[in-house]
Formats: structure tokens, sequence, C-alpha cells
């Protein structure tokens, strides 16, 4: 054990759950009506707590069991024969199994952005809880597999590479949030603006702060790539929210804060896979495209395509995700097949297991509310309780 490394990984485990709670819960939280801010938090919350327990129970075996290059088995089940003498490299292995953990809460999270208004709450809870277990843990397996710096699952095995989840976090819940956005049909209200751009700000801000624990700790270790993929990060993010108001201000006159501060998302989202393989210049240049490539994509999404991902899953964690991934082959740092190919079966079990959970999950549970519940908001409708004393 390198205590170095351990201190480092535990301040990275605290980011990256910051990043769901509260980060998360007030971006989204901010960007829905008043009326469903409260639902918005609920669902970030019960989410946090339901996957800690299934990546205890199942999902952290699946991913980083011994298994093999497709399944990590169920050995590692419940922690079993994990002592806080265990290692994985440099680390106790409960602090990697802790590390892993958070990042198995904001995958499903994610997803929450796409059906908040409408959703059924006991639809929310299964179908995260499979989803994270049949979609996020085998993935986190293929290209991840023993470990983020081991190439032990099958896709890891040839070549992809994905840093710190652009694959397997934002491909994953991007398109599982498309999917589901067109299952479950628009809002009744689509054109609601965001009620409290401020909170929006906040939670984009500690989305930001949380994205250092996400990226640079997954070196694993305290060191030069660490440091490397903490620099590139704020820089691509820097460089995505400028384009993105700036964009905004050639196409609509004005530059709004919930732009700028959905830019720096786009930028994070995308330098993630990246952040490991390329250099301060590499990530101005992937962050200043991220900016108008994901604004574009929510432009497409909305308009165009009319499917009300409500708060631009797809658009700008997808996009990005996948973009990222696809500029480690740009700047040479991975093989096009390996990336394309990654993206290819990721991308396709990820639609087809979406689609699936999401059939059969509705068969146990309404998938969503009546018009009555949607119309009033799931607050005080479901439940029972209101974020302020306003009827807006």
């Amino acid at each position: 054990m390198n205590a170095a490394d351990t201190a480092f990984i535990l301040i990275a485990t605290a980011l990256v759950l910051f990043m769901t709670l509260p980060g998360l819960a007030l971006f989204y939280g901010g960007l829905v009506r008043a009326r469903n801010v409260l639902s918005v938090f609920m669902h970030c919350f019960a989410i946090a707590c339901l996957m800690s327990v299934l990546w205890f129970a199942l999902g952290y075996s699946i991913a980083f069991g011994g298994g093999n290059a497709w399944w990590g088995g169920l050995s590692k089940a419940f922690l079993s024969g994990v002592t806080a003498d265990s290692l994985t490299g440099t680390l106790p292995e409960v602090l990697f199994f802790s590390y892993q953990m958070t990042f198995a809460i904001i995958t499903p999270a994610l997803i929450i952005g796409a059906y908040v208004e409408r959703i059924g709450f006991g639809f929310v809870l299964l179908f995260s809880a499979l989803w994270m277990l049949v979609v996020y843990a085998p993935v986190a397996h293929w290209i991840w597999g023993a470990g983020m710096l081991a190439d032990g699952g099958i896709l890891g095995e040839t070549g992809v590479r994905d840093f710190a989840g652009g694959i397997v976090v934002h491909e994953t819940a991007g398109l599982a949030a498309l999917v589901i956005a067109v299952l479950l049909g628009p809002r009744t209200h689509r054109t609601t603006p965001p009620h409290q751009p401020g909170m929006v700000m906040i939670g984009a801000a500690m989305l930001w702060v949380g994205w250092f624990g996400f990226n640079a700790g997954s070196a694993l270790a305290a060191n030069g790539t660490a440091a490397m993929a903490l620099t590139v990060t704020h820089l691509s993010a820097a460089a995505a929210s400028l384009t993105w108001a700036l964009w905004e201000r050639i196409k609509f006159g004005r530059a709004s804060l919930v732009g700028l501060v959905t830019g720096t998302i786009a930028g994070l989202a995308s330098i993630t896979p990246a952040s490991g393989f390329v250099g301060p210049v590499e990530a101005l240049i992937i962050g200043a495209i991220a900016g108008v490539l994901c604004q574009e994509a929510v432009s497409l999404i909305r308009t165009k395509l009319r499917i009300d991902d409500t708060l631009d899953v797809f658009a700008v964690h997808g996009v990005g995700g996948i973009f990222g991934t696809l500029m480690i082959a740009v700047f040479g740092a991975g093989t096009w097949a390996a990336q394309l190919g990654g993206l290819a079966v990721v991308g396709l079990w990820s639609v087809v297991v979406t689609f699936v959970l999401v059939k059969l999950v509705a068969l146990v549970t309404p998938l969503r509310v009546d018009l009555e519940t949607e119309t009033n908001g799931l607050d005080l409708s479901v439940h029972g309780e209101r974020a302020y004393e306003l009827t807006s």
C-alpha cells in the first residue's frame, strides 16, 4: 500500500460522490419547474443509496471480479474475501471498491435528466437497479476489467481506451436516456423554462470541482498522470463554456447563464475519456469543439427530432463522451478501429438492454405518472412535500 496514493483516492472518492450529492441534484433540480424540484432531489438521493447497496452486493464483483474477459463473476459478491489488508495495485481494495461505487452511483443518476417531471418513482428505482447491474457493471468490466489501468476486459484487450468513463459512464447513460425519453414520450409542458438558474450554476460548479476526483482520481495514484488529467479537465471545461456562450450569442443574440454552465458540463464529459492521454493544447481543442458540437446536438434532439430528453442528457453527456472517445484516436493515443468498435459494441448493448428493461419494468410498476400528477407536479402529488410556498 502506498500512503500518498491512498490519501489521494480517499479525497477523490469524496469528490465523485459530491458530484451526485449535491452537485447533480442541484444542477438538475434548478432546470425543472418549481413543483418538481424535490422529486429530482429524491431521485438523486434514492439512487445514490440504492446503487451503494447493490454495488456492495453484486455490482463490484460483476465489474471487477476475477471471472473472465466478459464477466467478472460473483466471487467478490458482498465483498467476499476482501479485508482491510487486501490490495488493488497500491490501494486498499476496499477503497478501490468505494471509489468505483461513486461511479456506479452517478452513471444511472445522469439518466434522471431524461425523464424528470413525468416518471413513476417506483419505475426509477427498479429500472436503475437492474440497469446498473446488467448494463453499467458489465461494460465497466469489458473496458476496465481488473482495474482502470489494466486491460482485463474483452474490449480493453482489443485496445479500447477510456481513461475515466467516456464510454463506460457517458455513452451508456446518454443512450439509455435517449431510449427512455422516446419510450416515455414528451412532457405536457415542454417549454417551461428552468425555475432557478442560480441553482443550476451552483450545481454545475460543484460538478466541475467534483470532476477533478472523477478524472484525476482515475489515475489511481498521486502522480503526474493524475496532475495532467486534472489540468486538462479544467481547461476543456473552460474552453467549452466559452464556445457554448459564444455560439449562443452568434445564434440568438445573447449568452445565457444556463447555456454557459451547460457548456462546462459538455467540456467535462468530452475530456473524460481522453483526460489521461492528452495534453493541455489537445484539451483546449476538445473543449472548444465540444461547446459547439453539444449545443448543436441539443438543437437536433429538441427541435428536429422532437425528442423530449428533458435536460439534454444524450446531447451533452452521450455526444460529449462519444466525441471525446473518438478524439483519443484523433490525437494518436488509440486506434480508430478499437475506439469505433468499443463505441459500437457498448452502444448496441446499452440501447437494446435499456429498451428491454423499460418494457419489463413497466409491466411491474407504471412508467409514467397520470396527467393530473404531472400537471400538479411530482413533489406534492408523489412525495407529499413541496420545495417552495409558490404555485409557479
